[in-house]
């Protein structure tokens, strides 16, 4: 009797270590990444009521960040004004100059002297990322690149982007090139209500080019209930960033992340933000995706959480660190009740000659592509260092 306890004692001990090596191993796979996205210096988040403008949740909303592809939001925000006033037509052609061609990807892949309609270029900014073709629409309404990033600089001050300065119509790699939370949920809003009738295009799943069939890379559209459209982001020294529009019972939130390790992440996070805001203005929960049962981000209080120190050293040791973030616990806090008031959706409209699906059912989701690759950078600016240069295999499509 004594052999077999004596024998059982550190069997029990090994299975008892196992079993604690296991938990722990568990936690690091996922605290890790949640704790790189939430407690790091480039996260910001925020949500707002479409309806009245009401700050549902902030996070670290008016630090400094790189916009990365979110920038093309401005740039669609002027070409649609543009389409507007009559400047521009859908079918007006867009010429890729060899300066736009040379645009690192995400790219659609245009040669020099090749040309896109107005329409097209949108469903490519939209869907692609595409960096040619920012480039090529800022040369069409700025005469220059240079030009166009100072008449979107203006009209974001204009309309009340008040901390936000663009250097390029694409996102890609500029330190003096940033913007803030609340700055790009002011800008999400405005192009909700200033083109009802060209917001349905943030909404398109996928579009034909020539032979290619281009998916969107904005996976919250038909993987969040009620997220019809808004855009992705990504550089290296951004982190995933992303802009998204939801609606449910009438109910119209603009929601914003910035920093996340992945997109995964990013987009858990911001479906859990979202379900927060939704059920503070009294909105009924709805079951989750797939994708948004994952969990990595359980709840938007989450935004208050201290990373581990294996993170924070790791972060300190890297150069693209992102201005420091204050106020991240204020995704809980910072939150009040708003008066309802229904929020007409916006009409939409099927183009004639782009094959386009917008559809709530997505297939396969393609890689995150927005602006990944850097160019030569300027001189570094004294609150945000200077992004990593980085190569990129050019990818022609036609």
């Amino acid at each position: 009797m004594t052999s077999s306890s004596a024998l059982s004692r550190p069997t029990n001990a090994l299975w008892r270590g196992l079993l604690a090596l296991s938990a722990g191993l568990a936690l690091w796979l996922t605290a890790g990444p949640a704790a790189a996205q939430i407690g790091s210096d480039r996260y910001s988040a925020m949500v707002v009521d479409a309806r009245n403008g009401t700050v549902l949740i902030a996070a670290s909303p008016d630090e400094p960040r790189y916009p990365a592809s979110l920038t093309k939001m401005m740039t669609l925000y002027m070409l649609f004004e543009a389409l507007r006033e009559g400047r521009v037509q859908l079918t007006t052609p867009i010429r890729m100059s060899e300066e736009a061609a040379s645009r690192p990807p995400s790219k659609l892949g245009l040669r020099p002297g090749m040309t896109l309609t107005a329409e097209q270029a949108i469903y490519a900014l939209v869907t692609k990322s595409a960096n040619d073709v920012a480039s090529a629409v800022g040369e069409h309404l700025g005469g220059s690149e240079d030009r166009f990033a100072q008449m979107m600089t203006l009209r974001a001050r204009a309309i009340g982007m008040t901390r936000t300065t663009f250097r390029n119509a694409s996102g890609l790699p500029d330190p003096e090139n940033v913007t803030t939370a609340r700055d790009m949920a002011t800008l999400g809003l405005r192009l909700i209500r200033d083109f009802p009738d060209r917001y349905h295009y943030f909404g398109t799943v996928q579009f034909a080019w020539g032979r290619q069939m281009i998916r969107n890379h904005n996976r919250m559209v038909g993987n969040y209930d009620g997220a019809d459209g808004l855009k992705t982001g990504y550089i290296r020294d951004s982190g995933f960033n992303i802009v998204t529009s939801a609606q449910r019972d009438g109910v119209r939130l603009v929601g914003v992340t910035m920093g996340g390790s992945s997109w995964v992440e990013r987009d858990r996070h911001m479906g859990a933000l979202l379900d927060q805001g939704f059920a503070q203005v009294g909105v009924a929960p709805r079951a989750p995706s797939a994708l948004m049962a994952g969990g990595v981000v359980g709840a938007a209080h989450a935004a208050s959480r201290v990373p581990d120190r294996r993170a924070a050293a790791a972060r300190h040791a890297t150069t693209a660190r992102v201005g420091p973030g204050r106020g991240t616990t204020a995704a809980a806090a910072a939150t009040r009740a708003v008066t309802p008031r229904r929020t007409v959706a916006a009409p939409r409209r099927s183009p004639a000659s782009t094959t386009v699906q917008r559809s709530s059912a997505r297939g396969a989701a393609p890689v995150e592509q927005g602006s990944r690759s850097t160019s030569s950078l300027g001189t570094r600016s004294s609150s945000l260092p200077a992004p990593v240069r980085r190569g990129g295999v050019v990818q022609a499509q036609r």
